[in-house]
């Protein structure tokens, strides 16, 4: 079957979904998930830091 460019492309499926059931997952693959969702809480958490930053510098520039 030929590619059809008018399709979308398809999303992989998330690593992690947030109250997911996790009762069928071996304990390797539990300690892979708390692993990748230790990278992104540092992602998140970077993100953040700068957001703060930037509204603080913000502040201080109107604040005079």
């Amino acid at each position: 079957m030929p590619f059809i460019e008018d399709e979308p492309p398809r999303k992989k499926p998330a690593a992690h979904a947030v109250g997911e059931d996790l009762s069928r997952l071996s304990e390797h693959e539990l300690a892979e998930r708390i692993i990748v969702l230790r990278g992104e809480i540092a992602r998140i958490e970077e993100v953040l830091a700068g957001k703060k930053a930037s509204r603080s510098a913000a502040a201080s520039f109107f604040r005079g």
